[in-house]
């Protein structure tokens, strides 16, 4: 009898555990039955497991959607996740508290350290820095690119500095300016020490590369690898009408007047209001709701979608081919917008952020643009001229294509077997 109790109770316990686990990390990513591994094993670092489905932005999308396309070409990939949070830290520790916050993937260290390549987006591998497996920091951009990029509101010009003062008096936002940078200095600075002390840095354009170079990273270590878009891009549309051509915005707002600043909302509320008689259909994300409420009424004849479940945006596009798609951000490291835009035939007018200067080809396939009133010229030129327009959106379309799943795959792949072949090479050095 009390043998039998100490194995349920042994049997409960290993129950227990293994449920916890699940909430902290997830199984290796299956492969196809068919398909044979190809002897490369990652492990992923991220930052929240718990996010809607389909809902995933930035790093979390990247990162999904980069295992995903690795598994398909028969990499073994799991991923991991941090639990332990500084809980309720002040304002200006708040940048500390998330790089700490990685520091509870060591808990995960004999797991974590059987893999032969550990990938994180930008400093979150940190903790494993110090080991012999090789790492790679994953950089969609840098935090000093941000900081760079965002002036004080008062250095605005006047005509988007009102539009954050509106905002302020309707209390949409509760500040004119973040009141501290400190926790987004020092993630700054922690990241350029995990790029200049990993085994190889990702960047996903030129001009990330190009940061993390002018910050002290050897040239050699920093890999451009383009980010790519899911396949259901490239889907034949459904059949339907083509409507006369909107002014568009796809992509995430933010919430706080530092990331609206970022995403040059001012610059896209002062173009919307440029054209009072042309449609208007915003697709973004926000969790704003009084800023929801006073998009969707601010500007006429505009159509609003927030939060809509990332695979539904083509059905939704699909109807505006030849429309003009404003990308108005201050600072972007790749810009997924813009090519998932591009894939459904929109026509980009772009500040020159991100890849936008690596595949606009002014007049062919979209704009580059340097100020609110060039961006509005290039608008009038095209509504002006369908034939021209709607040229242009054939080659938008098709130079969306190069950022297909398979792409990024080999290319992450080749580095992948370049590192391992290296790291295996330099541990038969050091065992002579």
């Amino acid at each position: 009898m009390q043998n039998n109790k100490q194995g349920l109770q042994r049997r409960a316990f290993y129950f227990t555990r293994s449920i916890l686990k699940m909430f902290h990390s997830e199984k290796v990513e299956s492969l196809p039955k068919t398909l044979k591994k190809i002897g490369i094993k990652v492990a992923f670092i991220h930052n929240e497991k718990r996010i809607h489905t389909g809902m995933h932005t930035g790093a979390a999308q990247i990162n999904r959607f980069m295992a995903r396309a690795l598994v398909a070409f028969g990499v073994q990939v799991r991923h991991f996740y941090p639990k332990l949070q500084l809980s309720d830290p002040p304002t200006h520790l708040r940048g500390i508290a998330n790089i700490l916050f990685f520091y509870s993937m060591l808990e995960h260290k004999k797991d974590i350290l059987k893999f032969d390549i550990i990938q994180g987006t930008s400093y979150t591998p940190l903790p494993f820095l110090t080991f012999n497996t090789p790492v790679v920091c994953h950089f969609g951009s840098t935090t000093h690119g941000f900081l760079t990029a965002v002036p004080f509101s008062k250095k605005l010009p006047l005509k988007e500095q009102q539009v954050y003062r509106e905002l302020v008096k309707l209390k949409i936002i509760p500040e004119f300016d973040l009141k501290t940078f400190r926790p987004m200095e020092d993630i700054a600075d922690i990241e350029m020490i995990a790029a200049s002390r990993a085994t190889a840095c990702i960047a996903t354009s030129k001009k990330v590369k190009d940061e993390l170079v002018n910050a002290g990273v050897p040239k050699e270590k920093v890999f451009i690898i383009y980010n790519a878009i899911e396949d259901y891009w490239f889907l034949p549309p459904r059949t339907t009408e083509i409507k006369a051509p909107h002014l568009v915005f796809l992509g995430r707002l933010g919430n706080d007047v530092f990331t609206l600043k970022l995403k040059g909302l001012s610059r896209l509320v002062n173009f919307y209001r440029a054209f009072p008689e042309i449609p208007k259909t915003t697709i973004c994300m926000t969790t704003n709701l009084k800023l929801k409420e006073w998009l969707k009424v601010s500007f006429p004849k505009h159509y609003m979608y927030v939060n809509l479940r990332k695979d539904l945006i083509p059905g939704a596009l699909a109807p505006l081919f030849g429309s003009i798609l404003f990308i108005s951000s201050r600072y972007e490291g790749f810009s997924l917008s813009l090519v998932e835009g591009m894939s459904q035939g929109l026509v980009p007018i772009s500040f020159p952020v991100g890849i936008a200067p690596e595949i606009i080809r002014n007049g062919e396939n979209g704009f580059i643009v340097s100020t609110e009133k060039e961006a509005e010229e290039r608008a009038r030129e095209l509504l002006s001229d369908n034939t021209r327009r709607l040229a242009m959106a054939v080659e938008a379309k098709r130079t969306a294509e190069k950022f297909c799943s398979k792409n990024i795959a080999t290319d992450l792949i080749s580095l992948y077997r370049n590192i391992k072949k290296e790291h295996k090479e330099n541990n038969k050095k050091s065992n002579i």
